[in-house]
């Protein structure tokens, strides 16, 4: 298969077009990000992401740009987005004009916020078993367990690129359980 056939075919859902293009696009933009973060997990998240988001704006791709070049461009984006978010947890306060300190914004959970934590666990649970089983034990070992996708493929006995795609669907098969009404 070829990456612009690949493409028309992700545009029609094809699941073996998109499989294609992760495999075919997954180092490059794994290997972009591991240069970013200099973190192997934070490299991971942010090229599943980023295929993700892809996957789901592949509509909008426009042939006249290569499309490695649309995906490294999403990637990046993720990135920043994630690093503002991590910048605003830290302020810089002034204190005078010349002694500048930093402040740490105080995070934690109040009470209240840990009875609503634990409904909405409870309540993301009951979602999780609506899920079929191999979507299910995806989801346990990535996120309850903290397994790496590489521990994962291991205990699965399956090769780490289904794993990601398997990931990455039980993660949408969930999220539309969630925000039925």
């Amino acid at each position: 298969m070829e990456v612009k056939e690949a493409i028309s075919k992700a545009k029609e859902n094809n699941q073996i077009a998109f499989n294609f293009l992760l495999d075919t696009f997954w180092n490059d933009i794994y290997g972009f990000q591991l240069k970013r973060t200099q973190n192997e997990n934070d490299a991971e998240d942010i090229t599943i992401q980023t295929f993700s988001k892809a996957f789901d704006k592949i509509n909008t791709y426009k042939e006249s740009y290569q499309f490695k070049t649309w995906l490294i461009t999403i990637s990046k984006n993720i990135h920043i987005d994630l690093v503002r978010k991590q910048k605003k947890s830290i302020r810089n306060t002034s204190k005078d004009n010349d002694d500048y300190y930093l402040e740490i914004v105080d995070d934690s959970p109040t009470p209240e916020h840990k009875i609503i934590t634990e409904q909405n666990l409870a309540k993301l649970l009951r979602d999780i078993k609506k899920l079929k089983p191999h979507y299910q034990e995806v989801i346990n070992l990535r996120f309850f367990q903290e397994l790496s996708y590489k521990e994962i493929a291991e205990q699965l006995n399956e090769p780490i690129n289904n794993v990601k795609v398997k990931l990455l669907r039980a993660k949408k098969l969930l999220a539309a359980i969630i925000t039925k009404i």
